[in-house]
């Protein structure tokens, strides 16, 4: 496979789009590609075992869902030191300690997008810090509950199931 020629096509906020000409195997086609930065999801675990989720609207989704707390990765910025400024802006904790569950492409079809999850514990209360677009409501639901959701179409979002389903599998280990 090989790139041939690439061009940026739009420019946002939080992504852009660039259309790639590629070769492979002697066949020419173009490819649209979402360029993001990367993200981090936090699954913070309370000492009474329950999960801090926050609740907000979804314009694609067009209604509120519940996830659990993320953040775009600012370019260049290490996943870990993302995810601990996105617990505290969102949620407003800090946690002592930190486990990578997991990382994964979103949609490699089209989007650059590489999630990186992590396990957020030992945690200590401070202050949100959220951005004037974030509206959100914090929730802190008892894990077992949040699988039970997840399993029943209640919680839609797939990197909060996916993150439930790690940390729930990952503390079990313990």
């Amino acid at each position: 496979m090989k790139t041939l020629s690439s061009e940026t096509v739009y420019e946002g906020k939080v992504f852009d789009v660039r259309r790639d000409r590629v070769a492979d195997g002697g066949v020419e086609y173009d490819r649209d590609i979402v360029v993001h930065s990367g993200s981090c999801v936090i699954v913070a675990v309370y000492p009474d075992n329950s999960v801090a989720l926050v609740r907000q609207y979804r314009h694609a989704a067009e209604k509120h869902l519940l996830e659990l707390p993320a953040g775009t990765l600012e370019a260049g910025e290490d996943a870990l030191t993302g995810a601990k400024r996105e617990l505290e802006e969102e949620i407003g904790v800090t946690a002592k300690t930190w486990k990578k569950l997991c990382e994964f492409y979103v949609s490699p079809g089209f989007l650059t997008e590489k999630m990186y999850v992590y396990l957020a514990t030992d945690l200590t209360e401070t202050a949100q810090r959220l951005e004037a677009d974030e509206i959100l409501t914090v929730e802190r639901i008892p894990l077992q509950n949040a699988i039970l959701m997840s399993r029943e179409g209640q919680i839609e979002d797939a990197k909060t199931m996916l993150g439930i389903f790690f940390a729930a599998s990952s503390l079990e280990q313990k």
